[in-house]
């Protein structure tokens, strides 16, 4: 069973920044593909940004890819998201997701494990 803790969210001003952090309780977290997904009300859950097994390749969205950056401490079990420059349209809950799968995929349905998500709200 994957279990994955997300913390680090909050209420910020735009222009900050902030880190996300994500706890995963598996034997080897280098099995899997992690990544960042965020959701707005009202809109679907879409992704933030990919990171493969040992860090080799990332992929973001074209918004996230200037100002956020996704990175994974396989020994810790630790996933993050830093993200700097926030703006109010950044505010949605983030969600962990992991995959064993292989693939670095950009789509919520090629992830079977999700946390609880935590909520990020940008505002002044």
């Amino acid at each position: 069973q994957v279990r994955l803790v997300e913390t680090g969210g909050g209420l910020v001003q735009p222009g900050d920044s902030l880190r996300l952090s994500c706890a995963a309780s598996v034997p080897h977290l280098v099995s899997y593909v992690m990544a960042w997904f965020r959701q707005a009300p009202g809109k679907e859950r879409e992704l933030v940004a990919a990171i493969s097994w040992r860090s080799r390749y990332s992929h973001y969205s074209d918004d996230a890819k200037s100002r956020f950056a996704i990175s994974r401490d396989n020994e810790k079990n630790m996933v993050y998201l830093q993200m700097n420059s926030l703006k109010p349209e950044d505010t949605a809950v983030y969600y962990c997701a992991a995959t064993d799968s292989g693939r670095v995929g950009i789509t919520k349905y090629e992830y079977e494990y999700w946390g609880q998500g935590t909520q990020v709200t940008v505002s002044s």
